[in-house]
Order: structure tokens, then sequence, then C-alpha cells
């Protein structure tokens, strides 16, 4: 027993690491896929919400009937999906032409004289859109993830109610507390990866790098955000092998009764009221028979007052969680100026550990202090609560706004008559940087006439809007002010792991406390249908509306090359700040406020299912007595009559 349950417990596992290392791979790629297919961040929030609609298209179905078949081989077909989901999110890369970066100068390949960034006659329109089509490829991604949602549905409610059922009690809470320590290591090597891919050229192989005139910090960069994709599927691709070799049920801890034990007795034990949410639903029922059934499971589930409520304060903190999460890295690297690749970085090395930590703390403690179901429900929103007043701190860490002549700082009129002799674009963003300290968002528009060098190296000369007497150059990318910034940045993450750490440490009590305040029966439907509403009304729509009050703060839109907006390339970082974090407090703010009645509602419940184990308890005890009662009266019948039979056998003898 104690050997597959491990079994189970590793590969269960390592199931959630390799999902929770491509969801987390997704997650930092997001500003690598809005440049890539030139699309806003709402259209990213679509993206990344499609593989909650995968989850939501089978989850009810998946968690009913599973329960009731294989778990074990049906989290292995559910790995397998999410391997070729990954697999299909790469496929763009492979079909799409070479990445061309929007830049105002671009050089002749057969030339080997610097184009002039000044155009002193109108631009040439470009005749044909070919390769604008390519930038749909987006949907490619979308139907991976949607493959990956629909996979990754068997992976927690029928793993967890597996463990649930075949581990010992004292023992449940620890199992879960490790299966959801490993799902939160994963995001680490996630990151990670996301990291290490952002820094590669996304064609590299394929082009001369000495001929790119971006950097990993520009924000028209694009890393190899495919090679991710395909690494993260062999490893779920891996994660489905130990599944297929496990069996469907196990004897349950604590109950593998000895030879000396009656049927009678085992009988006993099976049903006591302390052991029956162990045993799982009768292996033997007809298809039909479970189908007739679900309504009125489902109903019965829906009528739980502490169930609705629990399902309602989860739902509004993961929509801030989710959100929160989701445009995390982008957040750092918009509002900190930080690279995309450093901003995976930290999530991966400082911020995911510090929430493993936590979720794994919170587990032991549950178990050292022994809390039952209200001591769960207090501790799990005390760290909350925690959290969320030092999460007030994150206002006061800002920056000033990158200063950007004519969009975040106003020399609008005096730029205007030094580049009034070229024929410059206004929707071109190719920023360089003059003498002066201030970005100018191309060449052209800082009045500079000639170029020399080439990539990373061009530098622009003669450029009459720098004004600085006797320099008037200007080099490629952006002014990096980041004095202010780099001092506040490490403040930003200390206070960001420390939060991180309060918060996750109520993540395993909350989850017990939706485990223990249901019937036993309802269990693996309870997972399912909350994992059910908190995909569609969290998963699916916080990345979207997140994304979409996000796109509100950007100063300067990217152009498609057939005209329309593209990606983001600069953001007011005091409204996004005020944004971003006002609408991640704010939902948690409403969720405390449903805490109220769910206290309410879960001391009514303890106290009613304490009166019912009280009258159990006396009503055992009075049967009880009748059945000693009982034997004592059969003990008597049988000693008078075996008395009875020795004196006949005497007389007879005499």
């Amino acid at each position: 027993w104690s050997c597959n349950v491990t079994m189970f417990l590793l590969a269960l596992s390592f199931a959630y690491f390799a999902k929770a290392l491509s969801g987390s791979y997704m997650k930092s790629t997001i500003t690598q896929l809005e440049r890539r297919f030139d699309i806003p961040s709402y259209l990213i929030g679509v993206i990344d919400g499609s593989f909650e609609i995968g989850n939501l298209l089978v989850i009810a179905f998946v968690s009913y009937f599973g329960a009731k078949l294989h778990r074990p081989k049906i989290i292995a077909v559910g790995c397998v999906l999410m391997s070729i989901g990954t697999f299909i999110i790469a496929l763009p890369h492979f079909i799409i032409g070479r990445y061309e970066f929007e830049t105002s100068v671009r050089r002749d390949q057969n030339s080997s004289f610097n184009p002039a960034p000044c155009r002193i006659h109108s631009p040439t329109i470009l005749s044909g859109c070919e390769g604008e089509s390519n930038l749909f490829m987006w949907i490619y991604v979308l139907l991976g993830n949607v493959l990956r949602g629909i996979g990754e549905t068997p992976v927690q409610p029928l793993g967890i109610s597996y463990i649930d059922d075949f581990a010992s009690e004292e023992n449940a809470a620890l199992y879960v507390g490790c299966v959801q320590t490993i799902s939160v290591v994963g995001p680490v090597f996630g990151y990670l990866l996301g990291s290490l891919c952002a820094k590669i050229y996304v064609d590299i192989g394929f082009v001369k790098m000495e001929t790119i005139s971006i950097t990993p910090a520009d924000s028209r960069w694009v890393g190899a955000w495919w090679l991710g994709y395909l690494i993260a599927g062999v490893i779920t691709l891996i994660s489905a092998i130990p599944f297929w070799f496990l069996p469907r049920s196990l004897p349950v801890a604590g109950t593998r009764l000895s030879d000396k034990c009656t049927q009678e007795q085992t009988s006993f034990i099976k049903h006591s009221p302390s052991l029956k949410h162990k045993y799982p639903a009768d292996e033997h029922t007809s298809f039909i028979e479970m189908a007739k059934d679900f309504i009125p499971t489902l109903k019965s589930l829906l009528t739980h007052p502490v169930y609705l409520i629990y399902l309602c304060v989860t739902v509004i903190q993961l929509n801030s969680l989710i959100g929160m999460v989701t445009y995390k890295p982008k957040y750092i690297e918009q509002h900190f100026r930080q690279s995309a690749s450093k901003a995976n970085f930290l999530m991966g090395v400082i911020n995911i550990p510090a929430v493993a930590l936590g979720m794994f703390s919170g587990g032991l403690l549950m178990k050292r202090l022994k809390l039952n179901i209200m001591g769960a429900a207090r501790f799990a929103f005390s760290t909350s609560l925690i959290g969320y007043i030092l999460s007030l701190f994150f206002f006061a860490m800002s920056c000033e706004n990158a200063k950007v002549a004519g969009i975040s700082y106003d020399q609008h009129s005096a730029v205007t008559s030094c580049y009034s002799g070229c024929f410059c674009s206004l929707s071109d963003w190719d920023p360089v940087c003059g003498e002066n300290g201030i970005t100018y968002v191309s060449p052209c528009l800082a009045g500079c006439t000639a170029s020399s060098g080439s990539g990373k190296n061009t530098v622009f000369s003669n450029c009459s809007c720098v004004g600085v007497a006797g320099n008037f150059t200007a080099s490629t990318g952006q002014c990096l002010h980041k004095d202010d910034c780099d001092n506040m940045f490490p403040y930003f993450l200390a206070l960001s792991v420390i939060t991180s750490f309060i918060i996750s440490l109520g993540g395993t009590p909350g989850y017990m406390l939706l485990i223990r305040c249901i019937k036993p029966q309802l269990k693996s439907l309870a997972l399912g249908f909350h994992a059910l509403a908190t995909r569609t009304l969290a998963g699916i729509p916080a990345p979207i509306y997140f994304g979409a009050i996000i796109d509100t703060t950007c100063l300067k839109w990217g152009q498609k090359r057939c005209g329309g907006l593209g990606a983001c390339r600069i953001y007011n970082t005091t409204a996004y700040r005020i944004a971003y974090l006002g609408l991640t407090l704010s939902l948690r703010t409403v969720s405390f406020i449903v805490c109220i009645p769910g206290f309410i509602l879960l001391s009514r419940q303890l106290k009613k299912e304490e009166r019912s184990a009280m009258d159990a308890v006396t009503n055992g005890g009075t049967e009880l007595e009748a059945l000693r009662k009982e034997e004592i009266v059969i003990s008597n019948s049988d000693q008078s009559q075996h008395t009875s039979n020795n004196c006949t056998d005497r007389q007879t003898r005499l």
C-alpha cells in the first residue's frame, strides 16, 4: 500500500510540475507574443484565458465520471493532450516568416552605405501586404492553449481526490501540501526557461546578429519564445508515463484489517462515520445510473451555503491573483525598466520559491497545530489580510516616466521646428537616445541627417533637435534613466517576497477547508465544480479585463506593416501602477467583505454537526446497552440449557 501511494504521489507531483512549468512559461512569454504577432494586451488576455476555456468544456464531466472510472489512466491521457497542445503553440514559428521589427531606417541589403535618417522626399508606401496574414498565426497559439486546458482537466480533481481517498487522514493534508508545493516549484523552472529564451533572438541561426540593431531591453525585441514550448511539451509527455502503470484503487490507510477480524467487524469499521469519507464510490455502478444521479448530486452541492460562500470568496481572490501574476513580469519590465529576461528570472528565482515555501509551511502548520475546519478558515483569512495590508505599500514604490520627446516629455513645439526639413513618419517607433538625455521616437524626429556604424553600434549625427553644443549625436535605443528605479527596485522585490510568502501560507489550509466542509460523496464533484467556477469566472475574464485596463495607459502604440495598431511600445508608468495595483487590491477588499457571512454560516454548520454527532453517540450508546442485555439473556439461556443437559446425562448414567 505505502509503495503505491508513494508512487502515485511522485507521479502526480511530476504531472503538477510539468503543467505548472508550461503554464508559467506561457505567462513569461506574454510580451514576446504581443510583439511577435503585433497584438494588444487584452488579446493576449484572450489567449491566456483560452486555457481555462479548454477546462470549462470538460471539467464537470471529467470530475464526476472520472472519479468512478480508472483515475490514473484518465490523468495519463490528459498529460498526453497537454503535450500535444504545447507543441501546437510553438507551430506558428515554423510557418510564419522572419521577424521584421519596426524601424524608420532600413538598410539596403545590396548597399554598403548607411541610409540617411532624414528623408527629403515623402517616403514611398509599401506595395502589397504579404506577410500580414502571418500575424493571425496567434490563433494557433490560442487553439494549442485550449487543448492544454482540456488535457490539464483531470490532473487536479482526480489526483487530489485519489490521495484523499487512499491516504490516512493525518497524512492527507501533508500530501496535498507536498503536491501543491511541487506545483509551485514548476513555475520556478518555467520562468527561468522564459528568462533564458527571452535572451535568445527569435530567429537565431537564420539571421546575422551583428545586423540586428535592437537589444533585449528594447520594446521591439522578441526572444526565442517557441523554444521553451518545445521543451515544455517533451517534459509533459514524459509525465504521462507512470500513470499507465498505477492501479485503479488502493487499500485504505488504517483500515487494512488482519485475518483475525471477522466479517461483521470489518463491515462495522468500514461504515464508521470517522472513516466514511475515505471510501470511493462503488466501482461497478453503471454509466446510466451515474448519469441519472448527476443533476440531484449537483443540486445538493449548490444548495450548500458554506460551499457557495467559499466559492464566491475564492473566485474574487483568484481574479485578483490571476490578473496580478499574469501581468507582473510586464509590470516589472515597464515600471522598473527591466528586460523581459531579467523580469522572468526574478519571478522564477525570488518570487515563486517564496510561494512554494509558504504553501508547504501552511500544510505543515495545519498538521502540527491540528487545525479543524474553523481553525483552517481563520488561518487562511488572517494570512490573506496581513498580505493585503502589506501590499498597500506597493503604491509608494514609484518610478518617473521615461522622458520621450513629444510623448511623455513636452518639447513638441521645439521638436517640430528642428526636423521641419525632413519628411518624418509620426507613427514610427525607432527610439534613439540624444546626448541631452532625452529619448526621441525616431532618428528622423531627432533631426539627424547622417549615420555611421551598423547594428547596435549605429550612431546618428548632425541631430538638430538634440541641441547640445558641439555634440549633436544620438545612439540607438531609449535613454536609461534608471537611478530612481534602481534604488526602489530592491525594496519592491523584498516586499513582493514577504507578501507572497504570507498569502500563500493560507493556501493549503484553505484548500483543505474546501475538501472537509462538504459531504464525502460530493468531494470529487465539489473539487471539479470549484475548478470549473474559478476558471470560468476568474481564469478567463481576469487576464482580459486586466489587459484592457493596462492598454488604456499606453502612450505610444506600434504600427503594423499595413496600418492598424500593433503592440504598445511605451506606457505611462504612473497610470499603469495605479490601474494595476488598484484593481488587484480592490478585488481583494470585496473578497474580505464576502468572508463575513461565510464565517457565520460555517460556525452554524459546525454546531449543527456537533449536535448531530452527540445525538448519534447517545443513540449508539442506547443501542449498545440493548445489545449487551440481549447478549446476557442469550448467554444465561445457553448456560441454563447446558446445566439441564448435564443433569439429564447424569440421571441416564445412574
